[in-house]
């Protein structure tokens, strides 16, 4: 465990949320992705701490110590943004840069367009900004699931995925890190389990690899098993389950523009930028404040733990320019 870490707990949006904290200075929350926890950070709250600042990390709804409601509608993106409000009121009422990875990068840049009061600077990784768009995502999935599933449309059947992942937790995590990570695209470059054979299962189109990565070590998978293996994959799923809800929720949103100051990394190799390829062209139109655009040679998805101290670093070039920015301005 990191040194100095503080372990806690804070009532926030009608559920209990479990968080890390460390270091003195402004707030700095940084939100996980799916299939992680607050330890995917693990690199990035030492840097930070060490740097001036208060880090906090939350697991988010569902996740770890985090409570997981039943209800599939309880992790719309509204409670999901919700939360991250909630926390930092809980956390003393201060304005808070906000870093979000994956999933938690979609939830972080929603947060930024509903509350900037709350959230004045942003960095968001692997996953671009991704305005609403026109058609609902229902009718996306339909289109491109005619031949090969897509994981997302996969995720929507209740309890499938969940029973696949929970046959073997420790298998089918390093299954998932390994095969979206720079070194599994690398050693497997046509297993992809974003889009597979419907004649298969989503932990059939995995790459296991023969010894861990240097960037996964048995300590950090036996973390993430342990995680799961008290959560399950119930609650993290149901993020998926509400896409088209957050659809129907958010239209106010359409055409909505990101306006602060905006951090992006991504890993070369991180198959969500062939995905969202037209949001990661468009960012500088959607996102008119962006400071940085860094895309890291050889790393995948896993981008803060497959390059922690290019990822530390380069957040705090940009936290260390907003602030002198913000001073000169004074």
């Amino acid at each position: 465990m990191i040194e100095g870490l503080q372990q806690r707990f804070a009532h926030v949006n009608g559920i209990r949320m479990h968080y890390v904290e460390k270091g003195e200075g402004p707030l700095v929350l940084l939100c996980h992705g799916w299939p992680e926890s607050w330890y995917s950070w693990r690199w990035q709250i030492d840097a930070l701490a060490s740097a001036g600042y208060r880090v906090v990390a939350p697991d988010q709804r569902g996740y770890g110590q985090t409570e997981a409601p039943e209800a599939v509608e309880a992790y719309d993106i509204l409670h999901l943004a919700g939360d991250l409000v909630g926390l930092v009121n809980a956390l003393g009422d201060e304005p808070a840069v906000l870093i979000g990875h994956g999933w938690g990068a979609a939830v972080a840049a929603h947060a930024a367009l509903l509350r900037p009061d709350r959230f004045h600077t942003l960095g968001l990784l692997s996953v671009p900004y991704m305005p609403r768009r026109a058609r609902r995502p229902a009718l996306h999935f339909q289109q491109i699931t005619q031949e090969r599933h897509f994981y997302q449309e996969y995720f929507q059947q209740p309890g499938r995925i969940e029973r696949e992942l929970e046959e073997d937790i420790g298998r089918a995590l390093l299954g998932i890190l390994y095969t979206a990570s720079g070194d599994g695209v690398r050693a497997a470059p046509s297993v992809n389990f974003a889009s597979f054979d419907k004649t298969t299962r989503l932990v059939d189109n995995l790459t296991l690899p023969d010894d861990l990565p240097s960037w996964l070590p048995e300590t950090a998978l036996k973390f993430f098993v342990a995680e799961f293996e008290r959560s399950g994959f119930r609650g993290p799923i149901n993020w998926y389950r509400n896409i088209d809800r957050n659809w129907e929720l958010t239209g106010f949103l359409d055409g909505a523009r990101i306006s602060q100051p905006t951090l992006f990394i991504a890993g070369e190799l991180d198959g969500v930028l062939k995905m969202a390829a037209k949001d990661f062209e468009q960012l500088e139109l959607n996102v008119p404040r962006l400071r940085k655009k860094l895309v890291i040679p050889g790393a995948g998805h896993w981008i803060q733990q497959e390059r922690p101290a290019q990822v530390s670093e380069a957040i705090l070039e940009f936290l260390a320019a907003e602030r002198a920015g913000q001073s000169h301005a004074d």
